[in-house]
């Protein structure tokens, strides 16, 4: 028996009714940077013998606008909650249902009914977390549990602060600091975030995904965080501490979905539901240290993530986090207008 022959048995056994279609050997992953476990990725290679290529993006924009022009060759998307209904409206994933999978028992219920894929017909959950600030306590020891560090920063972190450039987060930090809701249409609130964002631009040193590395080596002093990267940041630096902003904070999930155009459906079948082992859901947090919804992965995780503060939310904050919304179009692009000010 060859490996093709071993990896069609595989798929058929573990997958059942959730699709028998012919693996090729190859797997196509399109996520985010510095997000997948190089150790996650030879585990399913070897265990399928299946070659697998990751691709990095920076953006849910950057991942939409490339999968919407065709010709990509990914198999595999890994999507944020928050625009998910966006790529399934728009026909751009396949129906995988892994709520058929095996593995889908382990998933957490929490994550199971959730909003943007009820009952999980297209995704499984790969990683959540929050989005807050960081602080380097060496240069600032005042109270880092709010969004001020970046809009209104005070004078010991002007031209030391990064941003996210990710759109959604930074809006809904600002929308929320001058006390609105996402997707608010309120032209008042609106006016006073686009010019609180151009006004606190300049005071920043940049606005960059790459620059979080910096906190560690003290090239950067704060900015705004995904906590993930925020305690990878701390384990180099313990001067560096995640806050929650009080004004209300973003929490994300990101997923694993399989697009309409895919080449190598049955591997990335595969793929949904090999994720949703424990001990390989463990790999994937032991990484890039964020949470990842499935039940008893929590017995392989490291032991400095079991108690670590920026994935286990101080009760003083758990009601100042939410969900982060899809918008509809409307408000999207008019989001995206005060978005391209902000980066003029």
């Amino acid at each position: 028996m060859n490996w093709r022959t071993t990896a069609v048995t595989a798929a058929l056994m573990m997958l059942g009714s959730a699709g028998t279609a012919l693996a090729e050997g190859e797997l196509n992953i399109y996520n985010w940077g510095n997000y997948t476990s190089p150790e996650l990725i030879k585990k399913f290679e070897e265990t399928y013998k299946v070659k697998v290529t990751v691709t990095d993006f920076d953006s849910n924009d950057t991942a939409l606008a490339k999968v919407r022009q065709g010709g990509h060759g990914f198999d595999i998307v890994v999507p944020s909650a928050s625009v998910v209904p966006i790529w399934i409206s728009e026909g751009l994933l396949l129906e995988t249902r892994p709520d058929q999978m095996e593995n889908f028992r382990n998933v957490d219920p929490r994550w199971v009914d959730v909003a943007f894929d009820p009952g999980r017909k297209y995704t499984v959950p790969w990683q959540w977390g929050t989005t807050g600030v960081s602080v380097n306590t060496s240069v600032y020891s005042g109270d880092p549990n709010t969004s001020a560090i970046f809009l209104d920063p005070p004078p010991e972190l002007v031209g030391k602060i990064n941003v996210l450039p990710e759109l959604g987060d930074i809006l809904y930090l600002t929308i929320k600091y001058f006390g609105g809701d996402y997707c608010t249409d309120d032209k008042q609130i609106l006016r006073k975030v686009r010019d609180k964002l151009v006004e606190a631009k300049p005071k920043w040193m940049s606005l960059d995904y790459a620059a979080v590395d910096g906190l560690g080596r003290g090239d950067v002093a704060a900015g705004v965080n995904w906590n993930g990267a925020s305690l990878r940041q701390r384990i180099v630096n313990d001067k560096i501490v995640y806050g929650y902003p009080k004004e209300g904070y973003p929490i994300f999930m990101d997923n694993v979905a399989v697009l309409k155009d895919a080449k190598n459906v049955e591997n990335a079948k595969l793929f949904q539901n090999f994720i949703m082992d424990p001990q390989n859901a463990a790999l994937i947090s032991a990484f890039a240290r964020y949470a990842n919804g499935i039940k008893g992965s929590e017995a392989f995780m490291p032991e400095d993530m079991k108690t670590a503060a920026e994935i286990n939310v101080p009760a003083a904050f758990l009601d100042k986090g939410e969900f982060m919304p899809t918008c509809p179009e409307d408000i999207r692009n008019l989001y995206t207008k005060i978005w391209v000010d902000i980066q003029k």
